[in-house]
């Protein structure tokens, strides 16, 4: 974390929550990404939206990405990204270990009800008493695990 840059961090932010309340008040949804892509398959009756917004969000990820090279990645101009590699000793190469990393983060959004999404954005927002025990729970595990591994 050598470049702090928080006007991106800003804008990044108010886009997110303004997309979620936005789902909320037009669809009456929350903007949980979990929830919305796993009632995909087997398709739920309103599988429109959800591949709408789901579009939407890689396209508007691709257009940042496209408008400010770099925006990402320790802001414009930053380093280019790069798959998180395993704590050393390990030997797992880096794509397996990105695709058990996904499955356990699968995993748990399943049995959390939720993912950091819908629970850290929407969630808090609506004063959920179980969103900020789930938010709290993210961060207590998140940082225990970069204190384990050493990732940052």
């Amino acid at each position: 974390m050598d470049a702090f840059s928080p006007i991106p961090a800003l804008i990044g932010g108010v886009l997110i929550g303004l997309a979620s309340a936005l789902l909320w008040l037009g669809n009456g949804r929350i903007a949980g990404i979990s929830g919305i892509f796993g009632q995909l398959l087997p398709p739920a009756r309103t599988v429109v939206w959800r591949l709408v917004f789901l579009l939407a969000l890689v396209l508007g990820a691709l257009a940042a990405a496209w408008l400010v090279p770099g925006l990402g990645v320790g802001g414009p101009g930053g380093a280019p990204a790069q798959l998180a590699s395993p704590p050393p000793g390990w030997n797992i190469p880096a794509p397996l270990w990105v695709a058990i990393s996904g499955l356990l983060i699968g995993f748990g959004t399943k049995i959390g009800n939720g993912c950091t999404s819908g629970h850290g954005v929407c969630g808090i927002a609506r004063l959920s008493k179980r969103s900020f025990v789930a938010v709290g729970v993210f961060f207590s595990v998140a940082i225990l695990t970069v204190a384990v591994t050493g990732i940052v």
